[in-house]
């Protein structure tokens, strides 16, 4: 099982986010790249990893459809194991990804119990153009809590789109990028750029994570 973790992963980290990547780039595209150093700045230490058929993929260069979904949350579930084998103290798990790997996440975390919080970085929230075929299903049986960090354009799911989310959603927290697409890319008549948004959501995540703490906290009556 190969990983990619950022330098601060082990004794020093004081969150790990298992990150997957999106259904058609690697766990070592730009965005990817980005994201991963972004959340480092952020004292966010990641874990990336790649899923059975992004694998193969690499390997012999043909494209494929992502693994059926038992497979992904299989395989996921897998790498969380091994992160928790080799972190050597007590320190908060999430699970998060891109696009798919968001969604992927957010299931796992509505099977498993031991993970402190997902983020999405642009999910999947319906395909595009389709409002009647959510992947939201799963959201009401989260057992942590959940930040999804999207563009306000982003086909997979708009600002308009997503305004009054159901009650079902009461463990998510959605945070937008003005102008940014699902790859958080702004408008060009935009100041800002990818880089720009990346950063933002990054900083999301750590207020995401620093919440976390302090629930815990509030929750134990340290």
């Amino acid at each position: 099982m190969d990983l990619l973790k950022t330098k601060s992963f082990g004794a020093k980290s004081r969150a790990v986010l298992v990150l997957a990547h999106g259904a058609g780039a690697p766990t070592d595209s730009p965005f990817m790249e980005e994201l991963a150093q972004a959340l480092e700045v952020n004292g966010i230490s990641t874990v990336r990893f790649e899923f059975p058929y992004m694998q193969k993929r690499r390997e012999d260069g043909r494209k494929r459809p992502p693994d059926r979904q038992p497979r992904l949350l299989e395989y996921f579930s897998e790498v969380v194991d091994q992160v928790r084998l080799e972190l050597n103290h007590d320190c908060p798990v999430l699970v998060g990804g891109k696009s798919m790997g968001g969604r992927m996440a957010s299931v796992l975390a509505s099977e498993r119990s031991d993970l402190a919080g997902v983020v999405g970085f642009g999910y999947p929230f319906h395909p595009p153009g389709r409002l009647d075929k959510w992947r939201t299903d799963h959201f009401a049986s989260l057992r942590c809590p959940m930040l999804v960090v999207q563009g306000t354009r982003d086909p997979f799911g708009k600002v308009e789109e997503l305004d009054g989310y159901p009650e079902t959603w009461d463990r998510v927290q959605v945070e937008w990028l003005e102008g940014g697409n699902h790859d958080f890319q702004p408008l060009a008549r935009q100041k800002s750029s990818q880089s720009t948004l990346i950063a933002d959501a990054a900083r999301q995540a750590r207020a995401f994570v620093d919440g976390l703490g302090r629930a815990q906290v509030s929750s134990t009556g340290v």
